[in-house]
C-alpha cells in the first residue's frame, strides 16, 4: 500500500526556473506539484486553494517576498511547511527565513537531487539548512531594522518616492520620511539608496 504523495506548491518569479523546478519534482514518484505561482499573492492564493504539505519559494518575488509569505503561513496555515530556495547565500537572509518560520533553506546552486530530499525531510518534520550557511547564521550581525523600516527601505531602494511609498502603505509622507531617516541612521548610511544597498548586502532586505 503506497502512502499519499507529498503535495507541493512552487513559487518562483522566473518562468524558466519555475518550469525546471516543477519538472524536476514531478520526476519523483512520491511528490506532486499541485500549483505554480510567479509572485507572492499568487503563492498565497495557491496555498489557500490547494492546502499543500510544502511551499517551495524563492525570496525575491513581486507583490510579497517569500519571507513575507512564509511569515503569513506560519501565522495562518501552520500545517504548510515552507522551504526557501534562493541564490542568497547570506546568513542574514537565513536568520530572517528561520524567524519567519521556514523549515528549509537551500541554495539554487546545490545539486538538484537535494531539493526533493529536502522536501521529504521537511515533510517528515525535520529542518533542512544549507550546510555552508548553518554555522554562519548564528554568528551573523543582528538585523537592527524593524519590520516597518525594512518594508519602507525596500521600496525606497527600488526607486519609489516617499509619496509613492506613503500611498501604497497608507501612511503619511512625513511618517515615511521618519522611518527612512531612522533606518539611514541605524545603518550609518549617507542616504536612502546607500541604506538599501547596505541592508541588502547584509541580507536584511
Amino acid at each position: 500500500m503506497t502512502s499519499n504523495p507529498i503535495r507541493v506548491v512552487l513559487a518562483e518569479d522566473q518562468g524558466m526556473v519555475l518550469g525546471a523546478l516543477a519538472a524536476l519534482l514531478e520526476l519523483e514518484p512520491d511528490i506532486t506539484v499541485v500549483a505554480r505561482a510567479s509572485n507572492g499573492p499568487d503563492a498565497l492564493s495557491a496555498v489557500q486553494k490547494h492546502r499543500p504539505d510544502i511551499l517551495v519559494t524563492d525570496i525575491e518575488m513581486p507583490g510579497r517576498t517569500g519571507l513575507e509569505v512564509a511569515q503569513f503561513l506560519r501565522e495562518h496555515y501552520p500545517q504548510v511547511r515552507t522551504v526557501i530556495l534562493t541564490t542568497f547565500a547570506r546568513p542574514g537572509y537565513l536568520r530572517r527565513a528561520l524567524d519567519a518560520g521556514a523549515r528549509g533553506y537551500l541554495l539554487k546552486d546545490r545539486p538538484s537531487a537535494e531539493l526533493a530530499d529536502a522536501v521529504r525531510r521537511v515533510h517528515g518534520g525535520l529542518r533542512v539548512i544549507d550546510p555552508g550557511l548553518a554555522t554562519e547564521a548564528w554568528s551573523a550581525e543582528p538585523d537592527p531594522l524593524t519590520d516597518r523600516e525594512r518594508q519602507i527601505l525596500q521600496r525606497a531602494g527600488d526607486g519609489r518616492t516617499s509619496v509613492e511609498i506613503a500611498a501604497e502603505l497608507r501612511l503619511s509622507e512625513g511618517t515615511v520620511r521618519n522611518y527612512l531617516s531612522e533606518a539611514i541612521s541605524k545603518l550609518g548610511a549617507a542616504n536612502r539608496t546607500d541604506a538599501a544597498r547596505i541592508a541588502r548586502s547584509k541580507g536584511w532586505l
